[in-house]
């Protein structure tokens, strides 16, 4: 059911016009695919996301989960894809009572690249606000400098086409155990969540790393998901800031070259952490 997507084409090579030192000269280019992807929950059309086509059922799952769509795995029956000429339908069943309240909420409409909102018509839909997350993990910080700085060597796709975000699973250890990609940065977080709740992956004993910015809707996924460390590459904002804060995740930003500053939960990140304490 979960974690084994039918594999499509990640990247195409297409042809280019290159200028370089006064010159021009032919040129082609590996470019991440970009794919539309139609979620349908239980016969009802509820959002087209562009996405990279790869791992589709991790997306959905991942997807379902961190918009609020189910509230546990449970309340999942199944997915299908099913390749389409302008793009990806993926055919989802859930549980009779999360698709009621889907109806309710009447979204149908077209999510841009990693739309963090993904159609959202209120304020209380769009700026929900979980539950604190309950982990008492601890991470050493050279851990933590030591899963960034190998991150990069497990982005293949991006490795060839320099246009995709990654977010990846990191052990008390400082050990990547798992990485998604995608052309949205939210759609590599849900692609990892699902990925992780289809492997039945304790939450609780690891951090996300996320190649981009920490905006308030990767808090809000991975607070939902009960996820209590995000680190990020880039900055953070300031209602991130806010959302890590009440929800309980510490928030961890410009992790880039030896550094990181430490904007929510500080507890959680300490010289004296040696392993996980669960």
């Amino acid at each position: 059911m979960f974690g084994t997507s039918r594999k499509f084409a990640t990247s195409e090579i297409l042809p280019g016009l290159r200028w370089e030192n006064g010159a021009e000269r032919p040129s082609s280019d590996v470019v991440a695919s970009e794919t539309a992807v139609a979620l349908v929950y239980n016969g009802m059309p509820h959002v087209v996301m562009m996405a990279t086509p790869e791992y589709i059922e991790d997306f959905v799952l991942g997807f379902s989960l961190s918009e609020g769509v189910i509230r546990s795995v449970d309340e999942f029956r199944g997915v299908r894809v099913r390749e389409l000429a302008d793009g990806i339908e993926a055919d989802i069943s859930i549980a009779e009572a999360p698709f009621r309240e889907l109806e309710k909420k009447q979204r149908n409409l077209t999510g841009r690249v990693g739309c963090g909102l993904c159609g959202a018509q209120t304020l209380e839909q769009a700026i929900r606000h979980p539950g604190p997350v309950a982990t008492r993990l601890r991470l050493a910080p050279d851990a933590l400098q030591h899963a960034m700085a190998s991150l990069a060597s497990k982005q293949p796709l991006n490795a060839a086409t320099g246009s995709v975000h990654a977010a990846a699973w990191m052990n008390a250890k400082g050990e990547i155990a798992l990485v998604r990609e995608d052309v949205g940065r939210h759609n590599a977080l849900d692609k990892l969540i699902g990925a992780l709740i289809a492997r039945e992956v304790d939450l609780a004993q690891g951090a996300v790393l996320i190649t981009s910015r920490a905006s308030y809707e990767m808090i809000q996924k991975a607070a939902t998901v009960g996820i209590g460390v995000v680190c990020a590459i880039s900055a953070p904002t300031g209602l991130a800031i806010r959302m890590a804060q009440t929800s309980g995740v510490t928030l961890i930003a410009f992790a880039r070259g030896g550094r990181h500053t430490i904007y929510a939960h500080a507890e959680r990140v300490t010289a004296r952490a040696e392993r996980a304490v669960a």
